[in-house]
């Protein structure tokens, strides 16, 4: 083994994980396969014996992830035990996720997917837990695991993967080491996570208050004679609508404000069918041929995935045939300018502002907005859209239950508080400024959890190679705590092999009475 592994510091040893685990033949097994444990065994009641599930090495042992057995099915599967103090460790798919089942808690069961541990008193267990989380286990772990459906490790070939063993008084070194800088890491973490939130809360104020008017308050009453009202704005926006439609407009309902908010003097509350020229969904039909790569007679097809709050997304894009572009277009022509809003699914409500300059088609999952540019402008529109009370307006009549779906007809009619033309491009502004300064802090906070992994993982890489904690020359080597335990072992086995003779032995004279 050691030969192509690195080099220790003195008084360390290269050793295996079946080395250090307890005197016990099921010191380090996994949960029972197929029929030993099936799902009409699981029962219930609370007073059964538990079954852990690979959610508990995550989210803790709280109720919610447990299902129980019997207790007499529990002897049948004792082997898969486990008791306050293990180290469990997943096996099948989220392979090396590892977690210590608590000191007070029942006996328990795994199931297939989860292997335990049980370590020698002799050995520190939060010193062979932080190695489980350590790089190097993680590479060696990677050269056990093979992938079918998903990824799998062999429990034969865990027991006899390499672990770095120092003496025992520096594990307990280690140990306390990497726990003081851990919880260092930790509080800054939680720092780090309250800033993302309190930003997330930051952002929303900015947009609640642009749509309230108090972002250009002062700027409002300073430029009080400058500025058209509303009312004018909307009168112009019907007369041009009238000459586009030649006759043919659809009368939206007539607005009643009684139990919307008040607004700023010079301000309407209008309806966004109204100041937009076209509201309309993509294709309802997929396209049976789609292209990974552009290439001529093709153009981008663009999806809910594709739309993000800061633009269109273009990492992930599939390509259509002319014929299909043009039967889409025709009636759903997003053009350069033009808002896009998700309508169905997770990230429903989530608007952006088109800037490519190509055309391209949209599938149904987003909606086209077409801004009239003489007296709504698309920014506006968009950080609209994307405020709680423009998100509240567009998606409180939403239908469906597994899917949500924005219904086109009812953004038509949803109210949109409408400023005149200046300060619309004034409140605009004014968001952009605040929301980018936001959006600079929560990149510095996102880049500082992610440097606090990686330091993480060189707090770990140092502790497993010696550099974490000074060696003390007087410490017991952990080649001779091995040969103890190795001692121990073997006289355990011994009298393990003793008892069953003399059991045997006893059976056999009781079948011959």
């Amino acid at each position: 083994m050691e030969d192509r592994l690195s080099k220790l510091p003195k008084g360390w040893v290269w050793t295996t994980f079946e080395r250090v685990a307890s005197n016990d033949k099921n010191a380090i097994v996994d949960g029972p396969f197929g029929s030993n444990l099936k799902l009409s065994d699981y029962i219930d009641d609370e007073n059964g014996v538990p079954v852990l599930t690979t959610k508990n090495l995550e989210y803790g042992y709280g109720k919610q992830f447990v299902r129980y057995i019997s207790k007499d099915k529990f002897q049948e599967l004792k082997r898969s035990e486990v008791k306050g103090g293990d180290i469990l460790v997943a096996k099948i798919g989220s392979c090396g996720k590892v977690s210590i089942y608590p000191e007070n808690f029942r006996s328990a069961m795994i199931p297939a997917n989860l292997l335990k541990m049980t370590v020698h008193s002799e050995i520190k267990k939060l010193y062979i837990f932080h190695f489980i989380n350590s790089p190097f286990f993680k590479n060696e772990l990677e050269n056990i695991t093979t992938a079918t459906a998903q990824p799998a490790f062999n429990v034969t070939k865990f027991r006899k993967l390499p672990i770095p063993l120092p003496p025992l008084p520096e594990q307990h070194r280690i140990v306390a080491k990497i726990e003081e800088l851990f919880t260092r890491l930790d509080a800054g973490v939680e720092a780090l996570k309250k800033i993302k939130v309190q930003l997330k809360r930051y952002r929303q104020a900015v947009l609640k208050y642009a749509f309230e008017g108090k972002l250009t308050q002062e700027w409002r009453e300073a430029h009080k004679g400058e500025l058209e009202p509303a009312s004018v704005l909307l009168k112009r926006i019907k007369e041009q609508r009238k000459k586009e439609a030649k006759g043919k407009l659809k009368e939206l309902p007539p607005i009643d404000t009684s139990e919307l908010p008040e607004l700023p003097e010079g301000w309407e509350w209008t309806r966004i069918g109204l100041v937009c020229s076209k509201i309309q969904d993509g294709s309802h039909f997929s396209p049976k041929i789609q292209f990974d790569a552009p290439g001529d007679g093709r153009y981008l097809y663009i999806t809910a995935k594709n739309i993000k709050g800061n633009g269109i997304e273009l990492s992930e894009v599939t390509y259509i045939d002319s014929s299909f572009h043009r039967a889409i277009y025709s009636r759903c022509n997003p053009e350069k300018g033009d808002v896009l809003l998700i309508k169905d699914g997770v990230k429903t409500g989530i608007a952006t502002v088109n800037t490519l300059e190509d055309e391209f088609s949209l599938l149904s999952s987003v909606a086209l907005f077409k801004p009239n540019r003489v007296g709504l402008q698309h920014y506006y529109l968009k950080h609209f859209l994307n405020s709680p009370v423009g998100f509240k307006m567009t998606t409180e009549k939403m239908t469906g239950t597994a899917i949500k779906r924005i219904i086109l007809e009812k953004v038509r009619s949803a109210y949109i508080p409408l400023p005149s033309f200046l300060e619309q491009q004034k409140i605009v502004e004014e968001i952009e400024s605040r929301l980018s300064i936001a959006d600079n802090m929560g990149k510095v906070a996102e880049q500082s959890l992610k440097q606090s992994d990686r330091l993480r993982q060189s707090i770990l890489k140092w502790a497993f190679e010696g550099r974490l904690v000074p060696q003390d020359p007087t410490d017991e080597p952990a080649g001779r705590l091995l040969e103890r335990i190795k001692e121990e072992k073997v006289k355990s086995e011994a009298e393990n092999e003793k008892q069953k003779k003399h059991k045997n032995k006893k059976s056999k004279q009781m079948e011959l009475i």
